[in-house]
């Protein structure tokens, strides 16, 4: 099993700060915004970028954080730990993950997303895009394009969880 780092602590950060700016420049309304994590990796980027608008425009905006398990087509699990502290009719709220591949993970938190509300708009920020969507469903926000081969798995470490930040490619032959 050969492991590889493809983004480190500084890289990661950068990211961040790019999605943070494309958001801003992209929403003319940042008060009708509401970020939305998808557990567990995606909420702790979501407080990042949170975090990010707060210094560069005064503006705190509301974070929830989604469970996509109860969701999800291809396991059963009933109990739902999703929290949202606002009420999200009417808002365009910014999914937030660590990494989008098949798009499954996406779908379910959409389906969560209106079991809580009808928002106005939905749109996807994703630290890594590593390809082989079997869903029709893109990133609107893109920390990193890494392209992958199905057998590849990406891993993304946050200090929060894993006590440092990176993301590594791991081939398995």
């Amino acid at each position: 099993m050969k492991t590889k780092e493809i983004v480190d602590d500084v890289t990661m950060k950068r990211a961040i700060t790019r999605i943070t700016y494309e958001i801003i420049e992209r929403n003319k309304n940042l008060e009708n915004l509401v970020l939305a994590g998808i557990k567990t990796r995606g909420v702790h980027l979501a407080r990042r970028i949170q975090a990010r608008l707060k210094e560069l425009e005064a503006i705190d905006l509301p974070i929830g954080e989604l469970d996509t398990k109860p969701f999800r087509d291809d396991m059963k699990v009933e109990e739902d730990t999703t929290s949202m502290p606002v009420d999200i009719t009417g808002k365009d709220v910014i999914l937030i993950d660590d990494v989008l591949y098949t798009g499954r993970t996406i779908r379910a938190a959409i389906d969560n997303l209106v079991s809580l509300g009808r928002p106005a708009r939905v749109s996807l920020a994703v630290l890594v895009d590593r390809g082989h969507r079997e869903l029709p469903i893109r990133a609107d926000y893109v920390g990193k394009n890494i392209p992958t081969s199905s057998i590849e798995e990406i891993v993304v470490e946050v200090v929060e969880v894993d006590g440092h930040d990176r993301v590594t490619i791991v081939d398995p032959s």
